[in-house]
């Protein structure tokens, strides 16, 4: 893996159409299911579109497939796949969420913006099926060494795992290490001064 994709500090008008209409669907379903927390919706934009594209700029420029875990309201995973259709239009973009009324939200999105190279997969991700990611991502879902659990069944050799994580992070290495080895690179959060975007590779057990 090689290179890493560049986020456009402006993107054409057409994926800010699907930024727009993602926004849309997002309110108009929150009240029934609690995709994103409602004192969050007047801030979508830095809260979660803007945390969610970071991800997407660190990215292999290589990768083809990337998995989502607990796509919850789709983020990160849809907002990578909303950018991926027009900077990265190889990337395949899975997302994976139990929640069946979840999942529905996020097919709906899907079909809605025409994003024909995203999957949804309604299953817990200890169940689905090892998808070989290339990349793998998860936001506010489990503490470390459980996320290394299920990079272990999903992720392929070689590839790298995407985890945001707040001010704690290093205690979360930490605990990590005691069962795990990895490369890490922690790259600062654009939304959060004291956050950091988790870059781990060669993941394997102790």
């Amino acid at each position: 893996m090689s290179g890493s994709l560049q986020v456009l500090g402006d993107v054409s008008r057409e994926t800010s159409e699907r930024l727009s209409a993602y926004a849309a669907l997002l309110r108009k379903w929150n009240p029934a299911i609690n995709l994103v927390a409602r004192s969050t919706l007047d801030d979508l934009e830095t809260r979660h579109f803007k945390d969610s594209a970071q991800l997407f700029g660190l990215c292999p420029t290589d990768a083809r497939h990337l998995v989502d875990l607990g796509s919850g309201g789709g983020f990160p995973g849809l907002v990578i796949a909303i950018l991926a259709r027009e900077l990265a239009p190889d990337l395949h973009v899975t997302l994976i969420e139990s929640d069946q009324r979840k999942a529905a939200f996020l097919r709906t999105v899907c079909r809605d913006l025409g994003l024909a190279a995203t999957n949804v997969i309604d299953s817990r991700i200890e169940s689905a099926k090892p998808q070989g990611a290339d990349v793998l991502s998860a936001r506010a879902l489990a503490p470390l060494p459980r996320l290394l659990d299920y990079a272990d069944r999903h992720l392929a050799p070689g590839g790298v795992a995407l985890f945001p994580k707040g001010a704690r992070f290093a205690e979360e290495l930490d605990a990590a290490l005691a069962s795990w080895r990895f490369d890490v690179q922690n790259h600062p959060s654009k939304t959060d001064p004291q956050a950091v975007v988790l870059k781990l590779g060669g993941i394997a057990r102790v």
